[in-house]
């Protein structure tokens, strides 16, 4: 168990506190990029501040304050100009720095008194990469927005997925290092989900967790695999500081604040061999649902799904002074210690783990990727239907519920596939 001043220490990411410093030196994706196409300005929580991001005429992001220092209107029911967005209760306008640009009607009537010039609002940095806005709430000199190796494969369809999840980051993150659950939330539960008692999925027999540059990899073996397996010898990355990457999709736990957390996905699918060269225009973002609003339940059909059920059933906080940690956690503790040691080494002036300063490093970071190969070098269409796991996310976005259906139609357009009356995949 964990004492409570250290849990406090792991759980709180508000302005001022030791989490919410270190987890400040990072860039986080907050939003999708096609999200802005049609609505420009949003309102943002992030690590305990409330603040707005816009896309102004030009095509440039800001993320500002939300409220305007004028009479504390509400910035995100402004509205976009050419260059920043204006209070639309005054018309005060801000650029993506936090100045004020115009002031209306003091500029006509006390043109000499130049308010605007001592008006800035709180602003941080944004930057768009692989479809996502990403935001920086630290100090100077930002690191770089890491240019994952995924990011830079060719031929894949990809889309961003976004949830807001009731509850604590951490929690969240500690299951990105956590093999076992696969086993039993995932295999079993879904095997007991759809009505059958068994056959339960081969158990696991063998664990181990390791530390490289950028986070954790947990490597297992099962009964029905060795030591020859991919998962055991790649296995599976919890990338510092709040992202769990399986490859061909990379989730990140973005702190909204103490109590709830923004679970954003990226998701790669390669086309078929035939559908090559395939370039995606546009990468589609969707919000999906975590409660079924008929019953008030949580949905638990589909993978991510069934881990927001794990995360908010162990209360909005986890309380880590009422736990029994086992031999399999043995990744949650080196994960612990890991923010522990970053936290001081925050306080010292030094940097965290895993950022990325270096250009020519980041022209593409490499990480271990199971199966890589499935990814760069790709399937024909046949190899994607027969493949066991691959050939059911043709049917249907296998991570979370609710795929809009104009995705879903573009999705199986970049495939090249369509899916009969019967439920059957057919060739277009």
């Amino acid at each position: 168990m964990l004492a409570e001043a250290k849990n406090t220490l792991l759980t709180q990411v508000s302005p001022g506190t030791p989490m919410g410093d270190l987890l400040r030196r990072y860039w986080h994706p907050v939003a999708g990029e096609s999200e802005f196409d049609k609505m420009p300005v949003r309102a943002l929580r992030l690590l305990g501040e409330d603040l707005v991001l816009y896309k102004d005429l030009s095509g440039n992001f800001g993320l500002v304050d939300r409220q305007c220092p004028h009479r504390r209107a509400d910035l995100s029911y402004g509205f976009v100009e050419e260059c920043g967005l204006r209070c639309n209760y005054h018309g005060w306008l801000y650029d993506k720095d936090g100045k004020c640009l115009e002031q209306p009607y003091e500029d006509i009537a006390n043109p000499q008194a130049k308010l605007k010039d001592r008006i800035k609002i709180k602003s941080y940095p944004v930057q768009v990469h692989a479809g996502m806005v990403w935001a920086y709430l630290g100090p100077q000199p930002a690191p770089l927005v890491p240019n994952w190796e995924p990011f830079t494969w060719k031929n894949g369809f990809c889309q961003v997925v976004i949830s807001e999840v009731p509850c604590n980051w951490f929690q969240c993150q500690e299951n990105s290092i956590d093999p076992v659950h696969f086993e039993w939330m995932h295999s079993n539960w879904s095997m007991r989900l759809r009505g059958k008692t068994g056959p339960y999925a081969p158990t696991h027999t063998r664990l181990n967790f390791e530390e490289f540059e950028y986070g954790l990899i947990y490597k297992r073996i099962r009964k029905d695999t060795d030591e020859t397996h991919p998962l055991w010898t790649t296995g599976r990355l919890a990338l510092w500081p709040n992202v769990f990457c399986l490859g061909d999709h990379f989730e990140w736990r973005v702190p909204i604040d103490e109590e709830n957390t923004l679970s954003i996905t990226w998701a790669f699918t390669r086309v078929p061999r035939e559908r090559e060269p395939f370039v995606q225009e546009r990468v589609p973002t969707w919000r999906a649902p975590v409660k079924d609003e008929a019953t008030g339940r949580w949905i638990t059909s589909h993978v991510m799904n069934q881990d927001f059920v794990a995360w908010v059933g162990q209360g909005r906080i986890a309380d880590r002074t009422q736990e029994n940690l086992g031999g399999s956690d043995r990744g949650i503790a080196m994960m612990r210690r890991q923010f522990f040691d970053d936290i001081d080494a925050v306080a010292q002036g030094k940097d965290p783990k895993g950022l990325v300063r270096d250009p020519e490093k980041n022209v593409c970071v490499p990480l271990p990727v199971a199966n890589r190969h499935l990814f760069t070098d790709g399937l024909t269409r046949e190899q994607l239907k027969a493949h066991p796991i691959f050939a059911r996310h043709l049917k249907d976005y296998a991570f979370q519920y609710g795929q809009p259906e104009e995705v879903k139609q573009a999705y199986r357009a970049a495939m090249g596939v369509g899916v009969d009356s019967n439920g059957n995949l057919v060739d277009l």
